[in-house]
């Protein structure tokens, strides 16, 4: 039986592909490694189960959640070797015809926890670079979600969702010890932006961040910066792992450092005012 207090996790970092079967068999082999290295979880990047910006070719890959042959093969992996899987995150079809953004957490038997779509659509315009819609071919998730494990309840989120600070100060307020940021940062962003962020979501709830990450150059074009991390309740990096991709990295979380440090900077559970109204002064 697990120790609700400490918790073997496998973050991991992928260059994912723009088709489904090669980024299952990165998935595959990680999880081998992550189950031999005794992790409990293993999490993934952002779109691990497909990176593909073409309209042509991903629309005729893309599907409903339920008929998605990553999150299908994630299943059947995490029943394999008996590990608890989160996905990142994967795009599949919606209600309206746009696709979701879609983070599923499986358990060690393949059963689906919990599901998720990404809130917060990256929609950024960065100096020397061309306009960034996702929401030109997404639709915006509509549900934060918080997931129930034996470790404790652990909120869900996915990349640009990083940004808005409520989001996760819900989740610890709801109780999450630990929360999921899968990401596919933009190399001027993740430079500039990544660490901090990342850590000062950690410190801000006094809960574990674990940021699995995409890391190079991919088929479809694009650049991300890699890095990703597990980030402790006060704010110290546990694992960082650079630009290598594929690559894994097992770390312990000790669950008890949750309540310390909420112990002892208690700001995460006070409640803000109803409104704030800045005054403005001068000429």
């Amino acid at each position: 039986m697990s120790d609700p207090q400490s918790l073997r996790v496998a973050l991991a970092q992928m260059c994912s592909a723009d088709t489904h079967a090669a980024n299952i068999v990165t998935v595959a082999a990680l999880a081998a490694q992550a189950a031999g290295e005794g992790a409990e979880m293993l999490v993934l990047p952002e779109v691990a189960g497909l990176m593909n910006r073409n309209p042509e070719t991903s629309r005729k890959q893309v599907v409903a959640a339920g008929d998605d042959p990553f999150i299908g093969a994630c299943r059947e992996i995490a029943a394999r070797h008996g590990l608890w899987l989160h996905t990142g995150s994967t795009p599949v079809l919606g209600p309206d015809g746009r696709f979701l953004n879609h983070s599923t957490l499986i358990d060690a038997k393949g059963g689906i926890v919990a599901e998720y779509d990404k809130i917060h659509l990256f929609d950024v315009t960065l100096e020397g670079q061309a306009p960034i819609g996702e929401s030109k071919r997404f639709a915006p998730g509509t549900q934060a979600v918080i997931a129930q494990t034996p470790w404790g309840p652990m909120g869900l989120s996915i990349c640009y969702d990083l940004r808005f600070a409520y989001l996760y100060r819900a989740y610890a307020q709801a109780g999450a010890v630990v929360m999921f940021i899968p990401s596919a940062f933009t190399v001027p962003t993740g430079r500039a932006h990544w660490e901090v962020l990342l850590r000062a979501r950690a410190i801000e709830t006094g809960a574990f961040v674990l940021a699995a990450a995409q890391a190079g150059h991919h088929a479809d074009g694009r650049q991300t910066y890699g890095h990703a991390l597990a980030v402790d309740p006060w704010g110290g990096v546990l694992a960082d792992l650079g630009e290598e991709a594929p690559a894994l990295r097992v770390v312990t979380l000790d669950l008890g450092a949750v309540g310390r440090a909420r112990a002892q900077v208690p700001a995460w559970g006070i409640a803000p005012p109803d409104r704030i109204d800045p005054v403005r002064t001068g000429g």
